[in-house]
């Protein structure tokens, strides 16, 4: 694994990005442009993704980081409930449901993987 010398470096972080990126591009068309409480929701919390990870990574603690870690995935998942939402309410088809449903879950992965190694590294320095 390369070095992470800063949050840029975090590959969670970055699918993070992506993810928020193509929420915000959904959002700006159709419907669910002008439906200001839906597009407020799934983009803040697309935000909150990206947002959490840097702010933890900024604190330099494990501990710290592997908490905002977990506000972060939460984030991710309240993407994919809401993802839910907007297909049930037509504004995105199947395949476009799949492709940022999955945008999600690759960001839950990496995010998760580098929550267990900050807490395993964090429990072999007590050790």
């Amino acid at each position: 694994m390369a070095p992470i010398t800063r949050f840029e470096d975090i590959e969670g972080w970055k699918a993070a990005r992506v993810l928020s990126r193509e929420l915000y591009r959904m959002c700006a068309s159709g419907a669910q442009q002008r439906d200001f409480g839906f597009k407020d929701q799934i983009c803040r919390a697309g935000t909150s993704v990206m947002n959490n990870i840097a702010e933890g990574y900024a604190r330099r603690n494990d501990k710290e980081f592997a908490r905002f870690l977990d506000i972060a995935r939460a984030s991710a998942v309240e993407v994919q409930s809401m993802l839910y939402l907007a297909q049930d309410i037509g504004y995105i088809n199947e395949p476009e449901f799949k492709r940022l449903y999955g945008l999600a879950a690759d960001a839950i992965a990496l995010i998760s993987a580098l929550a267990r190694y900050l807490r395993k590294s964090t429990r072999e320095d007590k050790s």
